[in-house]
């Protein structure tokens, strides 16, 4: 069962929720740069500059949450995500590198 923020556990993430999410080229572009960097790096909603309005914004990143693809904490007035990388490659073995190969043109 989800938590109270509703991260699924790794056990529930399904590839029904995952692929929806990654069907937006804007959540891909959020869980390719969370790919790109450190394992564990946070970052705001904001530092992606996503075309959007914030309440897409919000949108996109539930979407994302809710599929299992980032874990969101709040720290004062702002949202950090962080890629479940570890939880993702459990599940879904090499996901991250096809996300990663798109971006090179290599998929």
């Amino acid at each position: 069962m989800p938590d109270e923020e509703g991260h699924p556990e790794p056990a529930e993430m399904e590839l029904g929720r995952i692929l929806p999410a990654l069907a937006d080229p804007l959540r891909r572009r959020v869980v390719r740069e969370l790919a790109a960097g450190p394992d564990g790096e946070a970052r705001t909603c904001s530092s992606f500059a996503l075309p959007v309005g914030k309440a897409t914004v919000t949108h996109h990143f539930r979407t994302l949450r809710e599929a299992g693809l980032i874990r969101q904490v709040n720290r004062g007035n702002s949202r950090m995500a962080t890629l479940r990388r570890a939880d993702v490659e459990q599940r879904f073995p090499g996901l991250l590198a096809l996300l990663a190969a798109e971006e090179t043109g290599g998929a």
